[in-house]
């Protein structure tokens, strides 16, 4: 069976300094996996790779077997289609409501709106859903995120240190909601971070070191 991510021998630097070095994973349809390193280990850099929003110097990214597409527009379309990011910022517009963002997302990745509400819910952010951005607390904004990411049912969910600032907690209840999420659209979730915590969630851990 084809995997759904394959990466063979991945190079990147900036500049002189090198940050990926002949990296390799392979995750399959369904598999969930915790890339954990130190800051600097080129984590964030491996999901700006993956998602299109960089360029390796060498190597291969084949997602469903087929490669990164080479120009930007086609990669754009790729990610709308294909694969959601969760970033560590909320990257909502600030001017639309919760609701109307969603709506938003659904529509540029070719999504019925009438999965929404149910997200909405799932997500217990549904007395939120005509709240602007600002108006959400840190933990209301980091369950955003995820419905932002999930409601264009991709088939690979990206997150990036989705609990840095979170308290135990919250940061439980991210890991629960980001594997229950996954679950419920079918997406494979690939989560960057040094939280060690999410190991609880996501057992299965690739280690990079800085």
């Amino acid at each position: 069976m084809v995997p759904l991510l394959a990466i063979q021998d991945l190079h990147f630097a900036r500049g002189d300094r090198p940050i990926l070095s002949g990296f390799n994973l392979v995750q399959q349809r369904g598999q969930h996996l915790l890339l954990l390193g130190p800051s600097g280990s080129g984590k964030s850099t491996l999901i700006s790779l993956i998602a299109g929003l960089l360029t390796p110097g060498s190597g291969t990214i084949l997602l469903d077997g087929q490669p990164m597409p080479a120009t930007a527009r086609a990669r754009d379309d790729l990610r709308r289609r294909r694969i959601a990011i969760i970033f560590q910022s909320l990257r909502l517009v600030s001017a639309l409501s919760l609701r109307a963002n969603l709506e938003l997302a659904a529509r540029l990745a070719g999504q019925p709106e009438a999965a929404i509400s149910p997200l909405l819910e799932q997500l217990g952010l549904e007395r939120h859903a005509g709240a602007k951005p600002r108006e959400l607390s840190q933990g209301e904004a980091q369950r955003a995120a995820i419905a932002r990411a999930l409601v264009a049912r991709p088939a690979l969910l990206l997150a990036d240190e989705p609990t840095s600032a979170l308290d135990d907690r919250n940061a439980d209840m991210v890991g629960r909601l980001l594997v229950e999420s996954a679950a419920e659209t079918g997406a494979s979730l690939l989560v960057a971070t040094h939280d060690s915590r999410l190991a609880a969630h996501i057992p299965t851990t690739i280690r990079l070191s800085a």
